[in-house]
């Protein structure tokens, strides 16, 4: 089986879209990490903006994954596949359409039903028929989730970081925004403007006045006006605009109870070992959400939270704490 800190192509085929339409030859990339036993795999899904690299040089869990870690790579097969949609090696706007051009905005409407049925597909192509865990933090939470519940013989264990069991009026709300403000000012503009709503959602409001506060540079900007123009120009440099709005548009979609009886029958559904956790700050995904997910889901004991004056980033800069919960999963 391939393995390996260097990104890789697999074909799923066409897939079938909730929606009825067919999406043509469908790839996913992904990486790898560890040897696979045939019961040691453990799938990583990344949030809206991630992507594969998950651990090494420059990645973006580097304290949570790895060789004696809570995610370790020396006892488990660590696999990380770019969602369905995205722009960093797997089918989504930015790849070619049957006429030879790039699919752009004519790229179709998915939901994460869709993603997560294009993430089994790959696991059948990798040959891993069973999970030993399933590992998500916000919009991968949500796909763990839909694995459980679309395919709870195949997840054994379950980690699901600051998400929810339905995508509330307030994160849709804030979601379809930033998509408008995309198509009204453009992929490059819009992009910047969006992210940087997007970032106020994902910090919180004490660390802003904590690290901030009033402070002006020397320029004349405020200190935070400076820093979320800082991290809307990087995502510009290294994202895809209409990748960006399909993909939130697929997170708006998420309702696990949809034509399942409601989320509580959903969530009974789940045979996985699960911890749930969120972070005491995240305005953007309140603790509300995941006691309603460690409520309903049977194999969860209680609520985990992560203390963290960060907000909803709180899951991928408080490694200690994540990394802890990993490994109390994985034992």
């Amino acid at each position: 089986m391939p393995r390996g800190e260097v990104t890789q192509q697999a074909a799923i085929g066409d897939l079938t879209l909730e929606s009825g339409e067919v999406l043509p030859d469908v790839t996913l990339a992904y990486e790898t990490w560890g040897e696979y036993d045939g019961t040691n795999a453990v799938l990583i899904l990344h949030a809206l903006t991630g992507d594969t690299h998950v651990t090494g040089e420059g990645g973006w869990w580097n304290h949570v994954v790895g060789p004696g870690l809570g995610i370790d790579t020396d006892r488990f097969f660590v696999v990380a596949a770019n969602i369905l949609g995205g722009c960093r090696g797997s089918t989504g706007p930015t790849t070619l359409a049957p006429d030879g051009e790039p699919w752009g905005s004519r790229f179709p409407s998915i939901t994460v039903r869709d993603q997560v049925a294009a993430e089994v597909a790959f696991a059948d192509v990798l040959g891993v028929d069973t999970w030993y865990g399933v590992i998500g933090g916000s919009a991968g939470g949500m796909r763990a989730l839909e694995w459980a519940i679309e395919h709870p013989a195949r997840v054994e264990r379950l980690f699901l970081l600051a998400t929810c069991a339905a995508a509330s009026a307030d994160q849709i709300a804030l979601s379809a925004t930033q998509n408008d403000i995309i198509r009204a000012a453009g992929p490059v503009a819009g992009l910047d403007l969006a992210r940087r709503i997007a970032h106020i959602s994902y910090r919180s409001e004490v660390e802003f006045a904590e690290r901030f506060g009033r402070r002006v540079q020397g320029d004349g900007r405020f200190a935070v006006e400076s820093y979320l123009q800082h991290h809307g120009d990087k995502l510009v440099k290294r994202f895809d605009a209409d990748s960006y709005i399909v993909l939130s548009d697929a997170m708006n979609s998420h309702d696990v109870g949809r034509g399942r009886g409601g989320v509580q029958a959903a969530l009974g559904r789940i045979e996985a070992e699960t911890v749930v956790a969120g972070i005491d700050s995240d305005r953007l995904y309140p603790l509300y959400q995941q006691l309603e997910l460690a409520d309903g889901i049977p194999g969860c004991e209680a609520l985990d939270i992560v203390k963290s004056p960060y907000g909803h980033d709180g899951f991928l800069i408080e490694a200690d704490q994540v990394g802890d919960l990993a490994r109390r999963l994985l034992a």
